[in-house]
């Protein structure tokens, strides 16, 4: 079986919807059979990677430690629009800090989210084989 590049496009907030969470558990499952697995946060999608979430308030579990474990999972590539994280009053300071470790480079730790234009976005979608939008 050949790896082929998955995309999840992650378009709304991470609570009030079950979107963000079924979007997490397929990026697990795929991972899980070896694919080439990205992400990009468009949209409210960037509110899932704030950091500091607190949902308890409306009765739903935080699930976006979740993204830290990523990693472990060969997972480290997350766009975030830079759009729209402007439109949101956001910024990369406002997320949290993803990182994993590259065993090329002495298990140096590297940035996993890198906040694109959607102009760059567009071509990054464009090189992937399946994209999945949530």
């Amino acid at each position: 079986m050949s790896t082929k590049k998955f995309m999840y496009l992650n378009r709304r907030a991470p609570y009030g919807s079950v979107y963000a969470l079924e979007s997490l558990e397929v990026v697990l499952i795929a991972a899980a059979f070896d694919q080439d697995v990205s992400l990009s946060f468009i949209d409210d999608g960037v509110y899932q990677l704030v950091e500091g979430q607190n949902p308890e308030g409306i009765g739903m579990k935080n699930f976006s430690k979740t993204f830290h474990a990523l990693g472990d999972y060969d997972i480290n590539q997350f766009y975030v629009s830079a759009e729209s994280l402007e439109e949101r009053g956001l910024s990369l300071d406002d997320l949290m800090p993803l990182v994993w470790e590259d065993e090329d480079d002495d298990w140096a730790e590297k940035p996993s989210i890198k906040v694109v234009s959607n102009v760059e976005l567009t071509k990054i979608l464009s090189e992937q084989d399946v994209c999945l939008s949530f």
